[in-house]
């Protein structure tokens, strides 16, 4: 420990320059905790850039190698020349920063390697869990069952782990085996964006009210089932109809073009790509209506970024949207796979702006408690208990 806080090494699953939930988390908690006073540093994925060594935001971020074995005789061979090399990396990391805590944030082949550095180091493991494993699009865990085994005896050997909502650590007891857990929520920057104003806007230049969603352009977030509820609303509207806005980047771009045009919306619906914080909060500011439809949601930081902008919220019922948003109070909260009640949701909103106007007003209230530097305080509470008492933390 330096100067009584301890050294922590955030051991994420992907970093800049990727951008998503986990990225924006990570780097976030990490500026937090050095403002602080934590010595911090940022251990991620070399996916094969080589970026080996960055400062990023005043903090040292390693790119580490994390080889994992297939079982097939190529891949075993692959493993076996790649890994004492990203062994000794592994090493040379724990070694230069001498962490008290080694702290996963989305358990991936991170967490195996933050695991195995764990062991033969001694030193204490904290495991954070993103919903990697029940919101992924690509069922890491269903598919490797050396992944699985390792996060088991992970959450077997952390000190803590953590969820960001109670749906993900509800589902690391269920299925891995976890005894305990605690939630840890995701949060925003109050300070880089200003609270907005509560209710939607006034149209902008003649233009229709707009619907937007937000996030990676995947199967699991649910953007289809939006393509289809803002058809229903075209098809069942008298007032003028919506345009709907997707901002993000994902394998479903291409699909969903076609499925707008199938529902007769292809010139009312924009898809923006990936944006900048600052570029998402410009469009939350414009919104109407802001709409997290996935299938299922770990957490939905979309929902406080909405808030924070002053935006009407729907959220899906299914995950971790329910865990914080109050039905009716600061959003409304409904099954995305019912495309009648998806549509008659968001036009309840757009009907009603006296009601939206409401919802968002709470939305700017319940928001104040969701800034990072809560999220890093509960970290480094749990960092220091960890560092105190490592064989008497039972959370």
């Amino acid at each position: 420990m330096t100067g009584g806080r301890p050294r922590v090494a955030l051991v994420a699953s992907s970093y800049d320059p990727y951008v998503g939930g986990v990225e924006s988390h990570v780097r976030h908690v990490a500026r937090a905790l050095r403002r602080l006073g934590t010595d911090v540093e940022v251990w991620t994925v070399d996916r094969g850039e080589h970026l080996d060594e960055r400062v990023l935001d005043d903090v040292v971020v390693r790119y580490l190698p994390t080889p994992m074995p297939a079982r097939n005789a190529a891949s075993l061979a692959r493993f076996a020349t790649a890994a004492p090399a990203a062994w000794r990396r592994w090493r040379a990391a724990h070694r230069e920063l001498s962490p008290d805590v080694l702290h996963v944030q989305c358990f991936g082949p991170n967490g195996a390697w933050a695991l195995a550095l764990s062991r033969h180091t001694g030193t204490p493991l904290v495991v954070s869990s993103h919903g990697e494993t029940m919101a992924d699009d690509h069922d890491a865990f269903g598919g490797s069952a050396l992944l699985r085994r390792a996060l088991t005896r992970a959450l077997a050997e952390s000190a803590v782990t953590t969820g960001c909502s109670e749906s993900v650590v509800a589902d690391l007891r269920s299925r891995f085996g976890l005894a305990g857990g605690v939630v840890v929520p995701n949060g925003v920057d109050l300070a880089a964006h200003p609270l907005g104003p509560a209710g939607p806007p006034p149209p902008h230049d003649g233009q229709a009210p707009i619907v937007l969603g937000v996030g990676r352009l995947e199967h699991n977030k649910g953007f289809d089932l939006l393509v289809d509820a803002v058809g229903r609303l075209h098809e069942e509207r008298r007032a003028a109809p919506p345009r709907l806005v997707l901002v993000g980047s994902g394998t479903q771009e291409q699909r969903l073009v076609e499925r707008a045009r199938s529902r007769g919306i292809g010139d009312r619906v924009e898809l923006t790509g990936a944006l900048d914080e600052a570029g998402v909060d410009a469009w939350l500011r414009r919104a109407s209506v802001v709409v997290v439809p996935s299938r299922v949601e770990a957490f939905g930081i979309v929902a406080l970024e909405a808030w924070r902008a002053g935006a009407p919220l729907v959220a899906t019922s299914l995950g971790g949207p329910a865990t914080f948003v109050t039905d009716d109070v600061d959003g409304l909260l409904v099954d995305p796979t019912d495309e009648r009640a998806l549509a008659g949701a968001v036009g309840a909103l757009l009907d009603d702006p006296s009601r939206a106007h409401r919802l968002a007003s709470a939305g700017l209230e319940r928001v104040r408690g969701y800034d990072w530097s809560d999220v890093a305080a509960a970290y480094a509470r749990i960092h220091a208990d960890v560092v105190r008492e490592p064989s008497r933390v039972t959370t």
